[in-house]
């Protein structure tokens, strides 16, 4: 595990054996045809027309038929490395040097390898930030940056743009501030919505985005070293759930490298915390485990015992660490 302050590192009609929503149907019927649209989103509102492909499917969508569709129809190239983006989905601020280190980072890192990168693809918390990097970088250069938000259908703000039959789906970026609905993030290129049939809750895109990352890792992009595509977990902020995606990632076979961004917040700077007073044994020091349990505890408004629970599973994330490595003292302010 790897712990820093800021991060270094036309439309197409489509058959295929797996269950899509089609893009122009807004109720959701048990029985499905094997048929759907590939559509293109406009944003509007956001000073510069910006436009991204995007698809509705079924949360239980089969991984490899997915990736062939987004291979053959979206015409991407298998990435050679895939960044798998988590954090905070509320609004956070970041220190100023913070962002720009994470934003360059992340956009070198991205661009210099070939990577896609997977978000949440809603305009809100760490999807933000790395919206405000890909933003930068489009000003910036003409070359464009695969950007891939995975989202639950249920959650996504004016969803009733995306629903018809035309070419180019015209959509709305303005939201409503008493709204639980969020809206897509326009820095995206390509966007990928979950439907289970739930409105207002996430977690329909979860499974789904899991074995898709799970199924790209499996692409030989070597074929004479057998090597497939390398996945990094980058976190940034993050409540209790990102603990346990960290925690998720190490235990993959092999384990899934985590760069952890410190000084970004709550989740991040505990983790970072632990990481900083572990031995090598991935114990903590004397009096630490105490000070740790007590930060859980007012970072997440949690009992004694729940924050027990979270302790358990940072200790572990450190007992199963990959690469022990501080880049603290490039990126304070």
């Amino acid at each position: 595990m790897l712990v820093l302050t800021a991060c270094v590192v036309g439309v197409v009609v489509v058959v295929v054996q797996v269950r899509l929503w089609p893009a122009g149907v807004a109720a959701h019927p048990p029985s499905l045809p094997k048929r759907t649209l590939w559509l293109l989103i406009e944003f509007q509102g956001g000073g510069h027309v910006n436009k991204a492909m995007y698809i509705r499917v079924s949360y239980d969508s089969k991984p490899d038929h997915l990736l062939h569709l987004m291979v053959k129809d979206w015409q991407l190239e298998l990435p050679t490395l895939l960044i798998s983006v988590h954090g905070g989905l509320q609004n956070f601020d970041l220190p100023p040097k913070l962002k720009q280190v994470f934003g360059k980072g992340l956009i070198k890192a991205a661009v210099t390898t070939g990577a896609w990168i997977f978000t949440g693809g809603v305009s809100t918390g760490v999807i933000r930030h790395v919206g405000d990097a890909l933003k930068d970088h489009s000003s910036k250069s003409r070359g464009k940056v695969c950007a891939i938000g995975l989202a639950p259908w249920g959650i996504v703000e004016n969803k009733e743009d995306l629903i018809g039959r035309d070419v180019t789906r015209p959509y709305q970026t303005m939201s409503n501030p008493l709204s639980k609905l969020s809206v897509l993030n326009s820095s995206h290129s390509h966007f990928i919505l979950a439907d289970n049939g739930t409105s207002g809750k996430y977690g329909a895109e979860v499974r789904l985005r899991r074995q898709l990352e799970k199924h790209i890792a499996l692409q030989k992009i070597n074929t004479r070293l057998g090597q497939g595509v390398p996945v990094v977990c980058l976190v940034l902020e993050g409540g209790p759930n990102i603990i346990s995606i960290v925690l998720e990632s190490l235990r993959e076979e092999p384990p899934v490298p985590v760069v952890v961004c410190d000084g970004s917040g709550r989740a991040s700077d505990i983790i970072s915390f632990a990481h900083k007073h572990c031995g090598e044994d991935g114990l903590l020091g004397d009096g630490f485990k105490d000070q740790l349990l007590v930060t859980i505890q007012k970072t997440f408004n949690y009992s004694r015992s729940q924050a027990q629970q979270i302790f358990l599973m940072v200790m572990e994330c450190m007992k199963k660490r990959l690469i022990s490595k501080s880049m603290n003292q490039d990126c304070r302010t």
